[in-house]
């Protein structure tokens, strides 16, 4: 206990890394006027299911233009779930802190709980900074008014609130329940979702041209039920989950249709921004929230969604910033969900609280000096189920599984698919890395817990 109570003083000392609280910090470049903000997530999109990411199969123009004109990430993570991801995202800090580290059913105890609002969540500050604020698509951090969107500071929010939803019908899995609302009021909109979600995306942008805003589009593709746009007659059951074991399972091009579709909107939105013209004052910023399911690809990572391999934590991500940053750069500096809080925050010129755990990635992006520090600080994901055990803490080019019982060491620059286990000849590295997390796990918990008491 000793040992790992050292540990934690030395890990608090890394994992806050976000400017104190009151101070906003400056990346370069920046003019006078505050950009516009876009979030763009997929689900359960596959890393090599991009064009700039290596697809030969998929068509992704609008992405790949993002990618030409901004910078690109090969070592960014997620969480191995929705819920988690956005958790993440919405808070600035480790989901497990707050106790929403597996995905929210439509049953039992989820129904029950979700993301409390504190104040300090992302859209609240960038709302109390004169932002904006607008969320379309999915939500899925809880069910009951108090964990809604609006609650946090989104002024807008249209969509659903549960993880998946048919693309037609609007009802969702399980309980079968419609689940497309605005600003907390059910709506019966016609239309497949995807094009509902773009829609309302452009409306936003139009709506809020004339001042800074922030908007999180949440698009469901290409989560499951895979219905590929113009087929409703080829809507799954409620929604419910699809595997490659179903009688008539469902198809690859089913899937790659549906993203397309998703690019598409993306160039919807883009093409607004041109319009309006507000493009080059605009960061617009694209990823993934986990690894991709079963019809995805994610070469060349190994596995997928729900495991704590390369392949369920490691997604795409772009950021499109004409004015700050360089035009088709790569940058391999890994980046975690976190990041993307404190860089939305560092851009809008919002105060961030001492306790956020992200970075600020601009500098890195355009090319600072402040990589080094980066790329050396730990970052750590866990899953703690009946069905899957595993932990894993990448600290620059190692990154240590911790699967059952199994430790398993990869050099991650030369082994990206994670098919050679070196902790054999690294022992003082498993023993390090193992350390800090299990420092990092008696921290986040402790303040679960402490949460859980108030």
């Amino acid at each position: 206990m000793m040992v790992v109570g050292r540990v934690v003083m030395a890990l608090s000392a890394l994992l806050v890394v976000a400017p104190q609280s009151g101070v906003v910090a400056q990346s370069p470049a920046r003019g006078g006027t505050r950009p516009n903000i876009i979030l763009v997530l997929t689900d359960d999109v596959g890393y090599g299911d991009i064009g700039s990411y290596g697809s030969r199969d998929i068509r992704t123009p609008h992405i790949d233009r993002l990618a030409r004109g901004g910078v690109r990430l090969t070592d960014f993570y997620a969480s191995p779930q929705c819920t988690p991801t956005r958790a993440a995202l919405i808070t600035g800090r480790y989901q497990q802190r707050v106790s929403l580290e597996r995905a929210l059913s439509t049953a039992g105890p989820s129904l029950q709980t979700g993301l409390a609002a504190n104040g300090s969540t992302l859209p609240r500050l960038l709302k109390n900074a004169g932002y904006r604020t607008g969320l379309v698509g999915k939500w899925h951090l809880g069910y009951l008014p108090e964990y809604s969107p609006n609650t946090h500071g989104f002024d807008y929010f249209y969509g659903f609130l549960a993880g998946y939803i048919d693309f037609y019908t609007h009802t969702r899995g399980g309980d079968g329940l419609h689940d497309l609302q605005e600003n907390g009021v059910a709506v019966s909109d016609t239309g497949y979702m995807t094009d509902l979600i773009t829609s309302r995306a452009v409306r936003f942008i139009e709506d809020n041209a004339t001042q800074p805003f922030f908007l999180e589009v949440a698009y469901n593709a290409a989560h499951w039920p895979f219905q590929r746009p113009g087929h409703p007659t080829r809507a799954a059951n409620n929604g419910r989950f699809q595997s490659p074991a179903d009688s008539i399972p469902a198809t690859r091009a089913d899937y790659v249709a549906m993203l397309e579709h998703a690019d598409g909107g993306i160039g919807t939105i883009m093409a607004t921004l041109k319009k309006r013209g507000i493009e080059q004052n605009t960061l617009v910023i694209f990823t993934n929230d986990n690894g991709g399911e079963w019809l995805s690809n994610n070469a060349p990572l190994f596995h997928r969604k729900d495991t704590l391999w390369e392949g369920g934590i490691r997604v795409p991500a772009i950021f499109w910033w004409p004015s700050v940053l360089p035009a088709g750069r790569t940058v391999s500096t890994p980046g975690i969900t976190m990041d993307l809080t404190a860089t939305v925050l560092t851009a809008a010129r919002t105060r961030i609280p001492a306790n956020f755990e992200g970075r600020d990635l601009v500098p890195t992006l355009a090319g600072g000096t402040s990589a080094a520090p980066v790329a050396e600080r730990p970052l750590f994901w866990r899953i703690d189920t009946r069905e899957r055990q595993q932990r894993a803490v990448r600290r620059g080019r190692w990154k240590l599984l911790v699967d059952g019982d199994d430790l398993l060491l990869f050099d991650l620059p030369r082994d990206i698919g994670e098919r050679h286990d070196v902790a054999a000849s690294h022992p003082t590295i498993v023993r390090e890395l193992r350390a800090l997390l299990a420092a990092w796990e008696a921290d986040v918990d402790a303040e679960a817990t402490l949460t859980s008491r108030k």
